[in-house]
């Protein structure tokens, strides 16, 4: 067997549904590719590809996969940047040396297989045609294990060639490695009970539900365990959509780009207990909320993230599903858990003064539009089961402040700092999430990034909707004044999508609702005021809240 056929045996074997990648890599692969049924998603530059890859895993729990030739290979690393820092298992796969060419100023050549270390959890240099089988494996296995993550694979050959040649293949495949969490491991029982005493001792407990939920589908398990327990729950920006924002123990999103609410809540609080969180300074507020010295239990499933920021009274090491499990199972073995009216009663009221104090600006009919009103009404119009993927910066403050999400089954997607990345990982999320609506949410510096994945987008159908919130500033902190004569949903006409503008906010919600029946790409230009800047998180001794 050819490695060509074997890489396309692989990931149909592997349940692989798309590839996203630039041209042009593994010609005689995707040949063979076109034979097993995965879809080619061919992008308009490497870091688009590995964003599409990005948001397709987030979406489905099952890694992403993207490519690139030798002399795209650093562009693709750097689009992994945003999945390496978000634990989402992507692999990348791309030409490099060959022995005729290093080190003799061969044309577009560079030694640059190292700069993958900073960004994967795996890199692994492919030398002959043998070895295929047994890396790739190992790469699927690497990068849905533990805290998932990105692996690269580099091909011998500056657009893998390595691949053409023949050799005895078996194809072994490994199912458990297909998705994540591959594994869900318990976590020690006496730990449980160290963790339930010292929650039922704490007079203010509450939870920080963070990144590590989403990936092992515990919010469920989460929102139970508050409940038997009466302890108010905070969320990263990750885990935006863990709880209900109606849910009388929601308190919002804590850290840096959050709701003062939640962040007084967490800084209140006389036990933390962090679930799935690697105690970041995004969720942390630069590691003020809560402050350092805060007793705290951590629950995660790689074991030097333990304690690693807030030295823990508890550390639990397991999956959280199953980890949050076993502490439900004996919280009801029990019985009676006390209430905390108090504490509840104090949580609840820096929710409701804070929504109070949001109300104005959130119904503004102000035009040029405030972003309040704008995130207001994308929240409420939201349907149930829907994606929302968000830029950073603004495009996450804003939405994380103002839209609240209360219909079932609501994701939320969020970069993880890298600017441009909502747009293609939008479209790496609807070509995951086919049957279900997938929204993108970004700023006009944002959107010029990857502009041209919108033919990408109507080429392969990928009918997601893109919501700008376009104020032509290019940023407020730095408002360099984009051309105001740019028209984006006219851009996207000429592009085979569907373009909306909307410039008064009672037209947002027919402008989202006719984008999301287009049965096309759709982007909805919303014109905002560049003057409004966005409150970042509150921290002890800072005014307001």
């Amino acid at each position: 067997m050819t490695g060509s056929r074997y890489f396309a045996e692989a990931m149909r074997g592997y349940g692989v549904t798309h590839l996203f990648y630039m041209n042009t890599i593994l010609l005689q692969g995707m040949e063979e590719i076109g034979k097993v049924g995965v879809k080619k998603v061919v992008t308009h530059g490497e870091k688009a590809a590995a964003y599409m890859a990005d948001g397709f895993a987030r979406a489905s729990h099952r890694p992403g996969v993207c490519l690139a030739q030798d002399i795209g290979s650093t562009n693709l690393a750097a689009g992994l940047r945003d999945a390496h820092m978000a634990c989402s298992p992507v692999i990348a796969i791309t030409g490099g040396q060959s022995d005729q060419a290093r080190y003799r100023h061969a044309y577009q050549n560079a030694e640059d297989f190292t700069a993958w270390d900073g960004v994967t959890k795996a890199n692994y240099n492919v030398e002959t045609v043998a070895r295929f089988p047994d890396l790739l494996r190992q790469a699927f296995r690497a990068a849905t294990t533990g805290s998932p993550g990105p692996v690269h694979l580099e091909l011998r050959g500056n657009s893998g060639q390595v691949l053409d040649g023949e050799a005895d293949l078996s194809l072994e495949l490994e199912e458990r490695f297909t998705h994540f969490p591959a594994f869900r491991q318990e976590t020690d029982r006496s730990a449980v009970k160290a963790a339930l005493a010292l929650l039922g001792q704490a007079a203010k407990p509450i939870i920080v539900a963070g990144g590590g939920v989403v990936s092992s589908g515990a919010e469920g398990e989460v929102v139970k365990l508050a409940e038997l327990l009466s302890i108010p729950v905070a969320t990263s920006l990750r885990a935006r959509a863990v709880i209900r924002d109606d849910h009388p123990l929601a308190v919002g999103v804590t850290g840096t780009y959050s709701r003062w609410c939640a962040n007084r809540a967490v800084a209140a609080a006389d036990l933390v207990f962090f679930i799935g969180s690697r105690t970041g300074g995004m969720v942390t507020n630069a590691w003020q909320v809560p402050k350092l010295g805060t007793p705290a239990i951590q629950l995660d499933i790689e074991p030097q993230e333990l304690g690693r920021n807030y030295p823990n009274k508890v550390s639990l090491l397991g999956d959280a599903k199953v980890a949050l499990q076993q502490l439900i199972e004996t919280v009801e073995a029990a019985g009676k858990q006390p209430r905390r009216e108090a504490w509840l009663k104090e949580a609840s009221g820096y929710v409701r003064d804070y929504w109070a104090e949001c109300e104005a600006l959130r119904n503004s009919d102000a035009v040029p539009m405030r972003p309040e009103r704008i995130c207001k009404e994308l929240g409420e119009w939201l349907p149930a089961e829907a994606t929302l993927v968000v830029d950073t910066f603004h495009a996450a403050i804003w939405t994380t402040q103002m839209s609240r999400f209360q219909r079932p089954g609501q994701n939320y997607l969020p970069c993880a700092g890298s600017l441009g990345w909502s747009f293609p990982a939008t479209l790496g999320a609807k070509a995951a999430l086919p049957d279900k609506p997938v929204i993108g949410f970004c700023g006009d510096a944002g959107f010029y990034y990857h502009m041209a994945e919108l033919e990408t987008a109507a080429r392969l159908g990928l009918n997601a909707v893109m919501v700008i919130n376009q104020n032509f500033a290019g940023g407020v902190r730095d408002k360099y004044g984009y051309d105001k004569s740019i028209n984006f949903a006219k851009v996207a006409d000429s592009m085979g999508c569907v373009g909306l503008r909307v410039d008064k906010p009672s037209g947002i919600r027919s402008a989202l609702e006719k984008a999301l029946a287009a049965g096309r790409p759709a982007v909805v230009e919303i014109i905002s005021d560049a003057e409004i800047k966005a409150k970042r998180g509150w921290a002890p001794g800072s005014s307001g809240g």
